[in-house]
């Protein structure tokens, strides 16, 4: 079913319809509530106060956006909500992979300027997710729906309703503080 007609279902107070758009999206929301927040119970709240608030707001959306992406920008303002109320816990990549049951995404560490064998040791692995752990805060949600969760340019800027452009800048800007905090390590 497409998004449009999922949409207009939702809108006519269709439950079933609210059911598949949860079944759909939930595992992106719970995934970028869990990046964000690094507890499982806080992203199983945040995913589902991210459907509360997109069902009781779903007349105020316009499709300016994807319906997944203002979903993506619910949850990411819900998520930051949490943290704004709350000591930032500081969670290794590798164990949110471990809490997920999912794999080190291989973007994390392809771009740097070491060689690809270097990563595959404990040491070096730990020296990136701690340097990834300390991005300043303008780069590290960038750095995280782009790398992370894999959105494009457009879907990352309107979830953190920033521009395409800065988008760009803060990506470029993290990798290269991630390439310098790395080799300073060395």
């Amino acid at each position: 079913m497409s998004e449009p007609d999922l949409y207009t279902r939702i809108r006519m107070g269709d439950k079933s319809a609210c059911n598949e758009c949860i079944e759909i999206h939930t595992p992106m929301v719970y995934q970028l509530a869990l990046r964000l927040l690094g507890d499982p119970v806080e992203a199983e709240d945040v995913t589902q106060e991210t459907f509360l608030n997109a069902f009781r707001a779903i007349d105020s959306f316009e499709w300016r956006s994807e319906l997944s992406t203002w979903l993506y920008r619910i949850a990411y303002n819900t998520a930051l909500s949490r943290l704004r109320g709350r000591k930032i816990e500081q969670v290794s990549v590798e164990e949110l992979a471990l809490r997920t049951d999912t794999q080190v995404p291989r973007q994390l560490y392809d771009w740097c300027c070491l060689p690809e064998r270097d990563f595959e040791s404990e040491q070096a692995r730990a020296r990136l997710e701690g340097a990834i752990e300390s991005l300043p805060a303008t780069y590290k949600p960038v750095f995280i729906l782009r790398i992370l969760e894999g959105l494009s340019t457009r879907q990352a800027a309107e979830t953190l309703d920033i521009s395409e452009d800065n988008v760009k800048t803060r990506l470029r800007r993290a990798r290269n503080w991630l390439q310098e905090r790395l080799a300073e390590e060395q």
